[in-house]
C-alpha cells in the first residue's frame, strides 16, 4: 500500500516512534531554512488553503491503522513544509483523535503563523507544540530562515508568547544553530530573555545533524552547544519513548513504502530507518538498495554516516 502524506514511524529525541502526516504534500512553506532537511521550499507563502484535504489524510491514517502495527508514540502534523498553512489543520486534528484516542498529538511548527488568532486556536487543539525560534536578531534571522517578506523574529517571538496564554498542551521550543551564522553572543541574550518569558516545558538547542538545503552551513562545535543550552536550560517535559517490542515482521512491500515516504521528507540512516520502523536492519538495507537502483533513493556521506534520502531532494551549492 502507497502512502503520500502518511510516513515513518521516525525515531524522534523528543516524541519517540513518531508517525508524520505531512500536510502540505509538497515543499511549500513561510520559510526557506538554510538547514532544512527536507531539501529547497518551493512555494515561498504565508496563505493558508486546504493545500490537502482533511479528508484524505485522515483516510490514508485509517489505512495505515488497519495494517495492524504497533501504535506510535506520538503522531506529529509536519511533513514537506509549515503545516499551519493548511486551513483544514484543526479537521485534521480532531480526526486523528478519533482514530487514535489514546496517543498524543504534536505539531511541528517555524512559529510565523502564530500571529493568526485562528492557527493559534487551531493549535491549541494539539497537545504538544514544537515551535522553532532560531534568532532574534533581524539579520541573522533573514539570513539563517530566509522569511516570506515582511515575517520579523520579535512578531514571531510575541505570537509565541500570546500562544503560551492561551495553550494548556506542552510547548518544547526548538533553537537550531549554524556555525558563524545565529552563534553570536547577541542573539544568546536576547534569547536568553525570550525564554525566561516564555517558560516552555522544555528548549532544545540543537545544531546541524543532517545534510541541509544549503552545502557549506556548518554545525556549530560542542562548546558552543554546551554554552548555549547551559545558558538556556531546559523545563520540565515527560519521557515519550518506550521499550521497543519484538521486531515487526514487515513484507518487504511494505518496508519499501515506509521507507520511500520517510526519507522523502527526513534523510535517515538505514539504522535510524530499522529502529523506527521496529524491523530488521537487513530488510531495511534490501529495501533501500532496491530503491537505489530504481532510482528513487540516492545517499550522502555526512560526517562519517551514510544518510539516504528521495531523489527530490534538493540542496544548493
Amino acid at each position: 500500500m502507497a502512502l503520500k502524506y502518511i510516513f515513518g514511524p521516525v525515531m524522534s529525541g523528543r516524541l519517540g516512534r513518531s508517525l508524520g502526516l505531512d500536510l502540505l504534500g509538497d515543499r511549500v512553506c513561510s520559510m526557506d531554512c538554510v538547514y532544512c532537511e527536507v531539501g529547497a521550499t518551493r512555494e515561498l507563502t504565508e496563505t493558508r488553503r486546504t493545500y490537502v484535504p482533511a479528508t484524505e489524510l485522515l483516510d490514508e491514517l485509517a489505512q495505515w491503522k488497519a495494517l495492524g502495527l504497533d501504535d506510535p508514540d506520538m503522531i506529529t502534523l509536519g511533513g514537506l513544509g509549515e503545516p499551519c498553512l493548511n486551513a483544514e489543520m484543526a479537521e485534521v486534528i480532531k480526526g486523528t483523535r478519533r482514530l487514535f484516542p489514546h496517543t498524543d498529538i504534536a505539531v511541528l511548527t517555524n512559529a510565523t503563523m502564530m500571529t493568526d488568532p485562528d492557527v493559534r486556536r487551531d493549535l491549541c487543539l494539539a497537545d504538544v507544540v514544537l515551535p522553532s525560534l532560531d534568532s532574534l536578531v533581524d539579520d541573522e534571522f533573514a539570513q539563517v530562515n530566509r522569511p516570506c517578506e515582511g515575517i520579523s523574529p520579535q512578531a514571531v517571538a510575541e505570537g509565541l508568547l500570546e500562544f503560551k496564554k492561551e495553550f494548556n498542551g506542552n510547548i518544547f521550543l526548538e533553537i537550531l544553530l549554524a556555525e558563524g551564522i545565529n552563534d553570536s553572543d547577541e542573539n544568546l541574550e536576547k534569547l536568553k530573555i525570550f525564554c525566561k518569558r516564555l517558560a516552555p516545558d522544555r528548549v532544545d538547542v540543537v545544531t546541524l545533524t543532517r545534510p541541509g538545503t544549503v552545502k557549506g552551513v556548518l554545525p556549530v562545535d560542542g562548546e558552543v552547544l554546551s554554552r548555549w543550552r547551559m545558558a538556556l536550560g531546559s523545563g520540565k517535559t515527560r519521557s515519550t519513548t518506550r521499550q521497543a517490542s519484538d521486531h515487526k515482521e514487515l513484507s518487504l512491500e511494505q518496508v519499501t513504502s515506509s521507507i520511500l515516504a520517510s526519507i522523502n521528507r527526513r534523510p535517515q540512516t538505514a539504522q535510524q530507518l530499522a529502529d523506527a520502523l521496529n524491523t530488521d536492519i537487513n530488510r531495511v538495507r534490501e529495501a533501500v538498495e532496491a530503491l537505489t537502483k530504481e532510482g528513487d533513493v540516492t545517499h550522502r556521506d555526512d560526517r562519517g554516516e551514510t544518510f539516504y534520502h528521495g531523489t527530490g531532494h534538493v540542496i544548493e551549492d
